[in-house]
């Protein structure tokens, strides 16, 4: 088990205040919580409001569960960037007396992993990983390629911390594009400015910055330097409890590693390109909560009219 990413005396203290005011709801794991009435009425309107600002590309809405076969989390080599942050799912496989040494062991709270397979299937870590077999499997794009609204699904990354804006299953809002390189990087590009201004609008200081995904080992911090020479990740930031500003929005430049890995081709016969735009829902609340207070009938009218709460 990994350890627990340390927090911040003010981390920690905002963590406090949401589960005393059942904001947040303790499960005992770090980075695991149940939400209040509030803080889901505050993400899901977050969610509604990225509806909203799509709407008038006309995307198809794909909505999946948060798992995903396992067969595609190899095909992308997600274990090989990202080995730390990934979670396969297991299940019983054994006799009945297994059954029964299984059950006895777990009620003394012992390992009883032993009478554990791995199954078909991965907890899914990112919300757009469904999205490209799922084109792959139509066939060539139509002229133009595709916009996916992907929906605020629930994602997982093993990453515990008693930071409460990094938690282990959270809801990223997810829009995807695939289509030719230069649409695709166009449309990443008209995004990052249409995010900070979504947010800025609710409140939110908040700029975007050059950014890296957090790689594995010595060969992950050389594609971590790749990736911020050539500008293929961009995140919105925003102060919650610091001490360094808290991404609460990402956009990431594929070029075409996923159309490469499904065999997604463009209808002129070449290769696509992706790029996905996620809103971290929880940590967007939790910014908010931060910023305007934890009771949500005293902020500002102008926000709440924009969120519809």
């Amino acid at each position: 088990m990994p350890g627990v990413r340390p927090a911040s005396p003010d981390q920690t203290a905002l963590l406090c205040a949401l589960l005393e005011r059942g904001l947040l709801i303790d499960s005992g794991v770090p980075g695991v919580y149940g939400r209040g009435a509030d803080f889901e009425a505050v993400r899901e309107s977050v969610a509604e409001l990225v509806t909203r600002a799509v709407a008038p590309e006309r995307p198809e809405r794909m909505c999946f569960p948060p798992v995903m076969p396992r067969r595609h989390l190899e095909t992308i080599d997600y274990l090989k960037s990202f080995p730390h942050l990934a979670a396969s799912i297991f299940a019983f496989t054994g006799s009945e007396a297994q059954a029964t040494e299984q059950h006895e062991r777990a009620s003394r709270h012992e390992d009883w992993s032993e009478f554990q397979g791995m199954t078909d299937l991965v907890l899914t870590p990112a919300a757009c990983y469904p999205v490209y077999p799922a084109i792959a499997a139509r066939g060539e794009l139509p002229p133009g390629g595709v916009t996916v609204d992907a929906g605020g699904a629930y994602v997982f990354r093993r990453e515990p911390s008693s930071d409460p804006a990094r938690m282990q299953m959270f809801h990223q809002r997810e829009l995807v594009r695939i289509g030719e390189p230069g649409v695709v990087e166009g449309w990443r590009e008209e995004w990052r400015d249409r995010a900070v201004e979504l947010l800025s609008a609710l409140g939110l200081e908040v700029r975007f910055d050059v950014a890296s995904d957090p790689f594995f080992g010595r060969s992950g911090r050389m594609l971590a330097v790749s990736q911020r020479e050539q500008q293929l990740k961009f995140e919105v930031v925003t102060q919650i409890a610091g001490p360094e500003p808290t991404a609460v929005a990402s956009f990431n430049y594929h070029q075409n590693h996923f159309a490469a890995a499904h065999r997604i081709e463009l209808a002129s016969g070449g290769e696509a390109h992706t790029a996905c735009l996620g809103f971290g829902l929880e940590r967007i609340t939790i910014a908010l909560l931060r910023t305007h207070g934890f009771d949500i009938d005293t902020w500002p009218a102008e926000v709440r009219e924009r969120l519809s709460i």
